[in-house]
């Protein structure tokens, strides 16, 4: 019955609140005319007609509390209620602009923080792949750093006998020369299988898809699907794109459609230009490894489960095909062992290091958002403590207990929703500007982090979530205190000492910020030394020419007689001191690597592996041309081509791991897959090889390129000449050379943006943490020291008049949040400390030890005391004991 007279009574309210002034008319016209007939009744019983309506309106408790009461049987007065809470909010706030710009920015801080660290979040680990089907898709890995990338042979294998998987894809990435028969240009595509497509259940924009029918062979698919994005800038929407003959690499193919335009790969961080089938690698990559069992060629191998098939049961299956393998191929598998796992949009190339740190981030924005509540809840109590009378009076008065929560708890929540609009609005600028952001111009690496509804929707709930935490923490304050009290004689001097959760609060979020800006200061740290450190490079005054020659068309002897062509044109450039050749420049684009094993080994399988070395394919005049230092036996030379012995330089971790030291591997022998005995004929010093400065140390081989030939090679530069200007050299000798050879000169400092991209995002991102940290915490202890000073105005008036000096004044009012202070300080330079080692997996020589650092984040935190500390005590020694006591 209770719901059936709720729906009866809807019109009504609904009646009452849309037309509140005829429905008011009403009301007083029928509480008229009840008082009117009560005043009949009084005067028929011989009452005098004043005493008669006097009676009447005691009869019915007044005509302004029985309005009330039916008003509330409407349930209009909890919107009334509403707007008017909002209306004096607003008239509080209003009277203390300074106050409300303090903590609109403390919460917009936070939660901006917070909005775009999740949105990262929400992008790199948590947002599927946008894809049909996408819950259902699984990517397959091996044990090892490598564990996405397989061999063609084994992902055939796996595809065809495995009873999981509807159907597996694979791809891989490569660059190309695109030639539309006007301007060359570089371009990057996916190699994928014929069945990408199909798998994926995409349907083109344009045109059609190649399927998995049009393969029969090597180069049997000289087809080409662009991506919208692509056809857009390059073809500038031309329909008539379709069916046209473009030449990749100077091979003819053909193009048949374009990609949807929400479709940007499997690997979302990495947007191709085209797509071309697998099996046309020869053409595309200028070498046939289709049938390398032993090289692992593929990407990456992703497909959807069958319906009712669990991950335990793919990873069963995938496993007995891994033994088969195992058994039938034991020269060329190792361990064949196999997960299945979300292929998230940064695939597993960024590592577990880069999801622990974005986790790591999330968590450190949690706790500034909570250490941003603390601050607020400390400025509410020490403004709650200056409008202390005017709550009283509002006590004494007769406004319920609920009538005052109710209004402080809406000027918390509208101070958390204006906070949360100014940070959710950062937040969408900042994570906009992140999805547009190149962070290397070589390569189409974007970060999609454009925001979405999860977003907001966090943004949204955090600014709800911080308004009642820190509007909870002068309730007790004020709701406990009796008005009578305070308006006879103001606030008592409490002289306790308990530590409070107020107290503890502060202590917790100093301690967040000496940790963030430890961190922060650290990250810094090791990112300045990174650019001044020694890799094993000389990077100064060294120029990089990307130059690769199978673009051009350039295979096999024609390809080292135009290298030879190449560094003679460099070495004749005026100021050109010396020049070299590598296949792949250490910490710049990419690196292979290469199983080995001692002499002593027979069985040359994977299990026998003494190692799996850095591989380099070098020039005689590379480590001159790079600065890495020789430290035993020879360089190459010459003569160290197809006809002489195969030799090899290894720096110092190979010749520990395969020859137990230094001293013991000159002239010593050890083997490659098939065999092949090198002879170690010289030792260089230790570097760093792949894209992460962070790696710790590993092996590496240096092969004179005569022996080992390679069409993808870099010159190495070094000049003391301007770079622009021996930049514009370079491209000139080499377009005298070939005028459709690609040339792309960089600076080798610039080529490293790749490998010191984790330490500058780490750098960055601690480092507007770590300021934002400071910023709540100066809020944070100056809420606690304001608080203080207003909690004990009249015993620092007494203490002045009786002639207390400036110093013990200050000492009363700001001892408290100063032992507060040191004490956060202590415990979060602590735990910045430990925390920081973690840093050392992605920021290179990030180390806390530094003296430096250390003394750096006390400076930072004592600073914070001070700025936090000024007002307060300002307003501590500025007080007028007089008229503070006659006030009281």
């Amino acid at each position: 019955m209770r719901m059936e007279n709720w729906i009866y009574a809807l019109p009504l309210r609904l009646r009452s609140l849309c037309r509140r002034r005829r429905v008011e008319q009403d009301l007083d016209d029928e509480l008229q005319f009840h008082l009117d007939r009560k005043t009949e009744e009084y005067l028929a019983r011989g009452l005098t007609p004043k005493e008669s309506r006097q009676a009447a309106l005691r009869a019915m408790d007044g005509l302004a509390q029985r309005k009330e009461q039916c008003r509330d049987m409407r349930r209009v007065n909890l919107v009334e209620n509403a707007v008017q809470d909002v209306r004096y909010g607003l008239r509080v706030l209003a009277k203390s602009p300074g106050f409300t710009a303090v903590a609109v920015f403390t919460l917009a801080l936070a939660i901006g923080a917070n909005a775009v660290v999740f949105g990262i979040m929400n992008a790199l680990i948590l947002r599927p792949l946008n894809l049909p089907r996408a819950d259902s898709l699984y990517s397959i890995k091996r044990p090892g750093a490598f564990g996405e990338y397989q061999s063609y042979p084994d992902y055939r294998d796996l595809r065809d006998r495995n009873r999981s998987f509807e159907s597996l894809i694979a791809y891989n990435i490569t660059a190309v020369a695109l030639d539309t028969g006007k301007d060359p240009a570089p371009a990057w595509l996916y190699d994928v299988t014929g069945n990408y497509f199909d798998a994926l259940g995409l349907r083109p924009y344009l045109g059609r898809f190649f399927h998995a029918s049009d393969e029969h062979g090597p180069n049997s698919a000289p087809y080409v699907v662009l991506t919208y994005g692509y056809w857009h800038t390059r073809f500038h929407d031309d329909r008539g794109a379709i069916g046209r003959l473009v030449h990749l690499n100077k091979h003819p193919f053909t193009v048949i459609g374009v990609a949807p335009p929400e479709f940007r790969g499997t690997l979302l961080f990495f947007t191709p230009d085209m797509f071309v089938p697998m099996v046309n690698q020869a053409q595309v990559e200028g070498s046939n490894e289709l049938e390398a069992r032993g090289t692992r060629l593929v990407f990456s191998v992703l497909g959807h489960l069958k319906p009712g098939v669990s991950r335990a049961q793919a990873v069963a299956d995938l496993n007995e095909i891994g033994s088969w393998l195992e058994k039938t191929y034991p020269k060329d598998e190792g361990q064949m062992t196999f997960t299945v796992a979300r292929p998230w949009v940064g695939g597993d190339t960024l590592g577990r290091p880069a999801r622990a740190f974005v986790t790591a981030l999330m968590l450190l924005a949690g706790l500034i958002l909570l250490a941003a509540c603390a601050n607020l809840g400390s400025l509410f109590a020490a403004r709650a403590a200056d409008r202390s009378r005017e709550v009283a009076l509002r006590l004494a008065l007769g406004a319920s207990r609920n009538r005052i929560l109710r209004t402080l708890f809406t000027e918390a929540v509208m101070i958390s929703l204006m906070g949360g609009a100014a940070g959710l609005w950062g937040s969408i600028v900042m994570l906009r500007g992140l999805s547009v952001w190149q962070p290397m111009p070589r390569f189409p690496i974007r970060v999609p982090v454009t925001p979405d509804a999860n977003v907001y929707a966090v943004a949204v709930v955090l600014a709800l979530l911080s308004g009642i935490l820190f509007g909870v923490v002068p309730v007790r304050q004020v709701l406990r205190t009796d008005p009578y009290e305070i308006v006879k004689a103001g606030w008592k001097i409490t002289a306790g000492r308990r530590i409070t959760i107020r107290d503890a609060l502060v202590v917790v979020q100093v301690a967040i910020c000496a940790v963030l800006v430890t961190s922060s200061i650290v990250a810094v740290r090791g990112l300045m030394r990174s650019m001044d450190a020694s890799f094993g490079l000389d990077l100064r005054n060294a120029m990089l020419v990307d130059s690769n020659l199978r673009m051009a068309g350039y295979t096999g002897d024609a390809a080292a007689a135009m290298q030879k062509r190449m560094i003679d044109a460099a070495e004749a450039i005026p100021g050109v001191a010396l020049v070299g050749l590598v296949n792949n420049p250490p910490l710049v684009e990419g690196w292979n690597v290469a199983p080995v094993f001692t002499d002593e080994t027979v069985d040359l399988t994977p299990a026998n592996e003494a190692a799996e070395p850095v591989t380099y394919k070098v020039s005689p005049g590379y480590f001159r041309a790079a600065g890495t230092a020789l430290l035993a036996g020879r360089t190459f030379t010459l003569h160290d081509d197809q006809n002489g012995p195969a030799v090899a330089i290894v720096n110092q971790e190979f010749a520990r791991k395969i020859f137990g030291g230094v001293a013991h591997a000159m002239g010593r022998y050890y083997k490659m897959r098939g065999g092949k005995r090198i002879q170690v004929v010289g030792i260089v010093e230790q570097g760093k090889y792949t894209t992460n400065v962070a790696e710790g140390l590993q092996p590496a081989m240096f092969l004179p390129i005569a022996q080992w030939p390679s069409a993808e090679t870099w010159l190495v530069v070094r000049s003391s000449r301007d770079p622009q200007q021996l930049a514009s050299a370079i491209r000139s000798a080499m377009r005298d050379l070939d005028a459709g050879l690609p040339v792309d000169v960089e600076t080798w400092k610039r080529g490293m943006d790749g490998a010191l991209f984790a330490s500058r995002v780490a750098a960055v991102a601690l480092g507007v943490l770590g300021a934002i940290g400071a910023m709540l915490a100066v809020t944070g202890v100056f809420g606690m020291a304001a608080y203080s000073v207003s909690r004990r105005l009249r015993e620092l008036g007494i203490r002045m008049a009786l002639g207390a000096q400036r110093r013990e004044v200050l000492r009363a009012g700001l001892g408290r949040a100063l032992k507060l202070l040191a004490l956060g300080s202590a415990a979060g330079l602590a735990l910045g400390i430990l925390a920081t080692r973690v840093l050392a997996s992605i920021v290179y020589q990030a180390t806390p030890r530094d003296p430096l650092v250390l003394a750096a984040a006390v400076l930072a935190m004592v600073c914070v005391g001070l700025l936090a500390t000024w007002i307060p005590a300002q307003r501590a020694v500025s007080l007028d004991p007089v008229r503070l006591l006659r006030e009281e």
